[in-house]
């Protein structure tokens, strides 16, 4: 029997959107983030997708229509296993007005600000896969380098670090840190971290 595996990673266009869900909100809960946090506002949110139960899951599904899908899903064998939300960081809000995660420079960078792989695919290579593609998405659409902000846990990840991402995994990636942040996460402070593309 052949253990060979195929690994892909494509942007999050509006055929993809199911492949998206299944990682991120399988049961497809109308009050879920859907990946929005970063993004868009509550006001934005009810412009692209409504006042209704599902108006997350319809405003992500307008994201996905955009020039720049806001990220990329990694499939092992052709089964939707990873999600990494990445796109320029002037686009995402949430970072462009932060006060805590501060520009490094003013190199227009691209932004990861979210991981999720799927339950049951942890512990499979799934992230080094992901951060290829997701660095790949960025150069394609001409970023110069794409930054992250994970944090140093002193131990084992817990999970509300999860979607944060450690200095390790960005390492192993090829990240290098090129500073620090007043924003924390589980009480730890979160890196800034920075692959260049060209």
């Amino acid at each position: 029997m052949s253990t060979e595996q195929t690994w892909e990673t494509h942007p999050v266009t509006p055929d993809r959107f199911d492949d998206f869900a299944d990682i991120v909100n399988p049961n497809r809960r109308p009050d879920s983030c859907w990946c929005l946090s970063h993004r868009l506002r509550q006001q934005d949110i009810r412009e692209l997708g409504g006042d209704g139960p599902d108006g997350r899951e319809r405003a992500m599904r307008a994201l996905c229509e955009q020039e720049h899908p806001p990220g990329v899903v990694s499939y092992l064998n052709g089964r939707p296993v990873g999600w990494c939300n990445i796109g320029p960081r002037s686009q995402i809000p949430r970072l462009a007005r932060s006060g805590l995660i501060l520009p490094t420079d003013d190199l227009p960078v691209w932004s990861i600000v979210c991981i999720v792989v799927r339950g049951g695919h942890r512990r499979q290579g799934v992230v080094g896969r992901l951060l290829a593609g997701a660095l790949a998405y960025a150069a394609e659409n001409g970023a110069p380098a794409v930054e992250a902000h994970p944090v140093d846990p002193p131990g084992r990840m817990d999970t509300t670090m999860a979607f944060v991402g450690t200095r390790s995994m960005f390492e192993k990636a090829g990240f290098s840190v090129v500073g620090t942040t007043d924003a924390v996460a589980s009480k730890m402070p979160r890196l800034v971290m920075r692959h260049t593309l060209r």
